[in-house]
């Protein structure tokens, strides 16, 4: 679970205007946090095969994000696989 001081520097970092707390660019972030968090749990707890699978999911789920982004705003696309340093 992610910590609400880590979220919000999170949000602040990728916003796109002062309200923004749900746009493209913050839920990919936002994803790849939780997805590196998982990914730490599961190097320790190889047979934790459940969250596997939610990592499995969370992975999908980003990668839906990054096309729609990609296909919608190529610049913010490129901002976003460089800050989070994404493979593509």
């Amino acid at each position: 679970m992610m910590e609400k001081p880590k979220k919000k520097n999170i949000i602040e970092k990728f916003k796109t205007h002062p309200t923004d707390t749900g746009s493209s660019s913050v839920q990919i972030a936002i994803i790849s946090e939780r997805i590196k968090e998982l990914t730490d749990h599961l190097k320790t707890h190889k047979k934790d095969f459940h969250s596997r699978r939610g990592l499995l999911l969370l992975v999908g789920k980003r990668r839906r994000l990054l096309n729609y982004i990609k296909d919608n705003d190529p610049d913010g696309y490129s901002k976003v696989i460089k800050a989070l340093k994404i493979k593509k």
